[in-house]
């Protein structure tokens, strides 16, 4: 299977650049064709332009800034986000890629104004991620990340995609054994995907 892993995390020693290394491991052992996708190192820039912002709706060129990104994201048949829950929410430059890559014609398309998925070809998603605080101070808050994946990213994907979340919690009192299960964790759902 055809898989986009999208990273979103500037450190390359941190624990998001693990939890990417146990992605990419889990994936390539059982057999997956992996396009990984690094944001950081990639230099992509988040910022939606205001020409780009005008153009939107338009068809036929809304996707010539992002060309590259989008023809990336419509050759998966997976998708796998990684990235760290920071305010309670996706790193700026992943949301900044919701927002440049995801346009309609891509992610969805406008039928007599109703919003319809548009990325079948994405029959697998999941979601890699850590946060700071407890999983009952997520749960407080809302949880938006989890929601966003299961919820909005779902839904421009082929109906029969299931989302898997994966999250450690509580990373400000992680242990190194916790850390080590939830690579272990997220090497074994990847080889499962």
């Amino acid at each position: 299977m055809r898989v986009l892993v999208l990273y979103a995390h500037p450190d390359p020693n941190s624990f998001g650049a693990a939890l990417h290394g146990a992605v990419l491991k889990g994936l390539q052992e059982a057999g997956h064709e992996v396009d990984d996708c690094d944001l950081y190192a990639e230099g992509f820039d988040p910022l939606l332009s205001h020409a780009e912002r005008v153009g939107y709706h338009d068809l036929a060129s809304n996707t010539d800034p992002v060309a590259g990104y989008v023809a990336r994201l419509r050759a998966a048949e997976a998708l796998v986000l990684c990235f760290p829950v920071w305010n309670y929410g996706y790193p700026a430059i992943l949301k900044g890629f919701f927002d440049r890559v995801f346009l309609p014609g891509v992610s969805f398309k406008l039928v007599d104004g109703v919003v319809r998925p548009n990325l079948w070809n994405i029959r697998k998603l999941a979601a890699v991620t850590s946060y700071g605080g407890t999983r009952w101070r997520a749960f407080l808050m809302g949880d938006p990340p989890r929601k966003l994946v299961k919820r909005a990213v779902r839904a421009v994907c082929h109906p029969m995609a299931r989302p898997l979340y994966l999250a450690h919690y509580d990373m400000n009192r992680a242990t190194p054994e916790s850390r080590a299960a939830y690579l272990g964790i997220v090497e074994k759902k990847m080889r499962m995907l």
